[in-house]
């Protein structure tokens, strides 16, 4: 931080980032699977093993790691350097437009920002990140989908990476799929490709490898995977089989069916 500013750059001492406080808790057991709409995101998990798979055989010693899960807090201002100001920007014109409530949250980790959004005002919120003149994110860089296991309330969420060629600047927003499980309904998010047209063939593949939703999409249909595949390898319940591999003369099974060493 330098003399003249009177915050701390993002992630430095004396940042938000510095200081532990209650924000993406883990989910205790018996809690439900359902996406709240209001109160802190919930988000991470505790992982067992490398891959999270147990009796496989495994000899690479990996099986043996215990990863207690990481959920960076909410953060308390000052944010540092300008994230204050995209922060400010963006509440007031949320204000402005009847939607004061639309960010759940802001956290600041490993010198990123993340605005965690309500999926109902998604759609008009990064409408208001592209045009609003103090803010002028014109570009959504990337859509991703992060599955953080069933034993986490809030598990499926889309994740936006979108990009100021304006002002030089990236954020994070972040929202948590509407997915109440056992009605047997798809987790949903609003597309946004109607805002940022570069999403489209992201969230086609959010949707391929993860299963989201994205209603309102033009042509929401696999793109990695074939058209007639059953279901969605990158969540975290998929099995870890395979399908055999056939070559002249001999044939290989999937990984989950060889040889186990013991």
């Amino acid at each position: 931080m330098t003399e003249n500013q009177t915050a701390p750059d993002p992630g430095e001492k004396g940042s938000s980032a510095e200081r532990p406080g209650p924000g993406l808790e883990p989910a205790s057991e018996g809690e439900g699977s359902q996406a709240q709409q209001h109160g802190p995101v919930v988000a991470g998990r505790s992982r067992r093993g490398m891959f999270g798979v147990s009796g496989s055989g495994d000899t690479s010693g990996y099986g043996g790691l215990r990863l207690p899960a990481y959920v960076p807090p909410a953060s308390e201002r000052p944010y540092g350097g300008w994230f204050d100001e995209v922060a400010d920007n963006l509440v007031v014109a949320l204000q402005e437009k009847g939607i004061p409530d639309a960010v759940q949250q802001i956290t600041v980790d490993r010198g990123e920002i993340t605005f965690y959004v309500d999926p109902g005002h998604l759609v008009e919120t990064c409408r208001t990140l592209r045009d609003d003149p103090a803010l002028r994110f014109e570009l959504c860089s990337s859509v991703s989908g992060v599955d953080y296991g069933p034993d986490v309330p809030q598990r499926l969420h889309s994740v936006y990476h979108l990009t100021s060629l304006t002002y030089r600047r990236r954020i994070r927003v972040e929202v948590a799929a509407d997915w109440p499980n056992g009605t047997g309904e798809p987790p949903r998010v609003p597309s946004v490709v109607e805002v940022f047209p570069t999403a489209d063939f992201q969230e086609r593949e959010a949707w391929d490898m993860f299963g989201i939703v994205y209603e309102g999409h033009p042509a929401l249909t696999r793109i990695l995977m074939p058209d007639d595949w059953d279901g969605h390898p990158q969540r975290k319940d998929y099995p870890l089989g395979g399908i055999p591999v056939e070559y002249k003369g001999a044939e290989i099974p999937p990984p989950d069916q060889r040889r186990a060493y013991t």
